[in-house]
């Protein structure tokens, strides 16, 4: 029998039997510096060295020392690393800020689901620079990413945009590098009981060898997010939560306009969050005069098609516990299809334009078995633009063993002023696990809007979905009613009847050439008008090729068809007509590996287009020196000649960052777009202190040079500060 059958033979064996680890209340409490050898309170402490890799070489041990201890006290859960490496100075460090990537630094995380329902967790991190890093954890993990730097809708299974209070500190020496984290108790939520046994994972990550290992073994196919993956620590004497945390903001404005005319305007303005518990299981959010000037504006798109662009949500208020509030159906290659409850309708208006929050609370939690999610918000009126508004939501959800759980979600737009009306939907979702590798979700919504028909408000989808380790394979039928009306969520296309399939293959050649795993796969999307007439449809024929450098190719062909029934403006002057379009393209995706100093990816897409053809591209070129300052260029370029006409885009991003520290640091997000003619910039100064709280100094211009009569500029310079009271410490 070969090496390879047996390590693959363990490998199994351990999957099936899950890891436990016994923890104890601290004889002592530890100084948080990152010296974990050198402090006595880790001496008699029990340690977790067995970590297994799961990539590159699946099932072997992992390939640096690795030393990790657990303890509490009565106030704070404990977690160190000591990370040996018998080449110190190749220490990969990427970023210095808070919640930057993980997988591309040598770098530290550990899940822990407090409720053991596999369903709802935690994850904490950290890299050889001590940065911090925190997200949450829905829906189980499954398809979360710990890369991402923004959920997708108001889900996507893992945020990272949960900023909640914990310290962590790291440093390096000739023997690698090690932290120390001390998480309080009530930064978590957790059962009523005295004595807990909580999931928990550990995942090392060695940047230059690209290797990535964890204590309780993770299938290739899945990332550590995936909590019925995680192992148990018993013997938790939890501590009865307490939390009162008030987050009072001060705030100075200045905004000028030129156009026509030249005007200039200051405010200064004031407001407050607070998080209060209720219990040790629910949480309680209050806002009031809410305001997001801190927050990095929107990258901006290129819309060369006739369905609504989607922007994701990044206030992290809304955020927060934003999985729980995620009701609806994903839509792959095309985005999201649909989203019940989409948070971007809340405090923003038609074209962006921001719309004054008075105030407004979330209750989030577990009660008598069942998640419960309350949210309520008041928006104000702004002159030509909205009336006031007041939006409810209602969320249930019962979680049920092996990944299985079902629920409903009430919303209600409540349009203030002359024309008042509320616009309500209702719906419900459930997902059925089937063994540890199956599953079949299922989403229902329906609408009330008055002038709408109700018997046409509805719509539905169903899903049937197995992961294994070699393939995983997906399908899914979408319905969509003509008259179905979510005006507090997000719908890209209107009454249609959706197809979709996916069968994507996973194979680790043995030693061939440097392929470290190879992804042949087929994808179909597929849209219909209620009437029978297809709109849309995409057969997506790819294999991905990986290296073990970390280089990545990927070599693909699309067959697209486009029904397009009434003629449309795809760019100014250039209109596609209305016809029926058969085109195919050829596409190569290509990167190198990013957690070098210097990086390159590019997409490129050439073939047909609308009955004509196209060539596009988006190059990026990532540069890094040392861990401090971080670069990023990308260009978004289409050349396209229709029937009728001929048309260039380019989309110009560039964002730059400089670290003084983890918690120090200066941003830049530069952009400009041919399409509409217009630079824009977004600065930032951030000095975090705690929890998202801390001083910025946020400076925005854009300017319009197709402004008619004269071009448009609007600059704006926010100075806020914010700070935590613990009113229970």
């Amino acid at each position: 029998m070969s090496k390879k059958i047996l390590i693959i033979l363990a490998y199994s064996a351990i999957l099936i039997a899950q890891k436990t680890v016994d923890v104890n209340k601290v004889s002592s409490i530890p100084i948080i510096d990152g010296n974990v050898i050198n402090d006595p309170a880790w001496v008699d402490v029990k340690t977790i060295s067995d970590f297994v890799q799961k990539t590159p070489d699946e099932g072997l041990e992992v390939s640096e020392k690795t030393i990790v201890r657990v303890m509490y006290s009565d106030q704070y859960f404990y977690v160190s690393v000591v990370a040996y490496d018998k080449e110190p100075n190749r220490i990969v460090v990427s970023d210095t800020r808070r919640d930057s990537p993980l997988n591309n630094s040598d770098s530290f995380s550990f899940i822990i689901d407090t409720f053991k329902d596999f369903q709802t967790g935690y994850l904490f991190g950290t890299n050889a620079a001590g940065i911090e890093f925190d997200a949450q954890i829905t829906g189980g993990g499954e398809g979360g990413s710990i890369s991402r730097r923004f959920s997708i809708g108001s889900g996507g299974g893992f945020n990272v945009n949960w900023d909640a209070v914990w310290e962590v500190k790291s440093i390096k020496s000739d023997f690698g590098w090690s932290a120390e984290f001390a998480i309080p108790f009530k930064t978590l939520r957790y059962k009523k009981d005295k004595d807990q046994s909580w999931g928990i994972n550990f995942e090392r990550v060695i940047a230059r060898k690209k290797e990535e290992a964890h204590w309780a073994p993770i299938s290739r196919q899945f990332t550590m997010t995936r909590l019925v993956s995680a192992g148990t620590i018993t013997n938790i004497n939890v501590p009865i939560s307490r939390n009162i945390k008030i987050m009072p903001y001060v705030l100075g404005q200045n905004n000028t306009v030129a156009n026509e005319q030249s005007t200039q305007s200051s405010k200064s303005d004031f407001g407050l969050d607070a998080k209060v518990s209720v219990g040790s299981s629910m949480n309680l959010d209050i806002t009031y005069n809410t305001d997001f000037a801190q927050v990095e504006a929107d990258e901006q798109q290129i819309n060369l098609d006739r369905f609504s662009l989607f922007f994701p949500e990044k206030r992290a208020f809304f955020l927060e516990n934003a999985g729980l509030f995620s009701v609806g159906s994903g839509g792959g290659y095309f985005g999201p299809d649909i989203e019940m409850f989409f948070s971007r309708r809340i405090g923003v208006g038609s074209g962006g334009v921001p719309v004054p929050i008075i105030g407004g609370g979330r209750l989030t939690g577990t009660l008598s078995g069942m998640k419960l999610g309350i949210l309520t918000m008041q928006s104000d009126k702004v002159k030509d633009v909205t009336d006031g508004n007041q939006y409810s939501v209602l969320r249930l959800k019962k979680e049920l063993p092996n990944r299985t759980h079902f629920g409903g979600m009430y919303t209600a737009l409540n349009h203030l002023g002359e024309n008042a009306y509320v616009n309500q939907s209702y719906a419900f979702d459930a997902q059925l696990g089937i063994g540890e590798l199956s599953k079949i979700i299922a989403f229902a919504g329906f609408t009330d809007t008055p002038g709408l028909s109700k018997d046409n408000s509805y719509a539905f989808r169903l899903e049937a979905a197995r992961d294994t380790k070699s393939i995983s394979t997906v399908t899914s039928y979408t319905e969509v009613g003509a008259d179905f009306n979510p005006e507090m969520g997000y719908l890209k296309r209107e009454s249609y009847r959706k197809w979709s399939g996916r069968i994507f293959t996973r194979f680790r050649p043995e030693n061939k050439y440097g392929i470290l795993e190879l992804r042949p796969h087929i994808n179909f999307d597929g849209y219909w008008k209620l009437d029978g007439r297809q709109e849309s449809g995409r057969w997506h024929i790819d294999n991905h090729w990986e290296f073990r450098s970390g280089f990545e190719i990927h070599t693909g062909m699309n067959l697209v068809y486009e029904g397009v029934f009434a003629p449309f403006e795809i760019s100014s002057g250039d209109t596609v007509l209305a016809n029926e379009y058969n085109d195919k393209e050829i596409q190569i995706m290509i990167m190198t590996n990013n957690a070098k100093p210097a990086s390159f990816s590019a997409m490129t897409r050439i073939g047909g287009f609308f009955g004509g053809d196209r060539v596009s591209s988006t190059p990026t070129i990532r540069l890094r020196y040392k861990d401090q300052f971080t670069s990023e260029f990308s260009l978004n370029y289409n050349k396209v000649e229709l029937p009728d006409g001929k048309f260039e885009t380019k989309l110009v991003r560039s964002r730059l960052t400089y670290a003084f520290s983890p918690k120090i640091y200066i941003q830049s997000l530069l952009q400009y777009n041919n399409q509409s003619d217009e630079w824009s910039m977004n600065w930032r100064f951030i000095w975090q202190q705690s929890a998202a709280t801390g001083l910025y100094l946020v400076y925005n211009q854009t300017q319009d040079y197709d402004g008619i009569p004269i071009p448009n500029s609007t600059k704006s310079f926010a100075l806020k500060y914010s700070y935590l009271f613990d009113a229970l410490n």
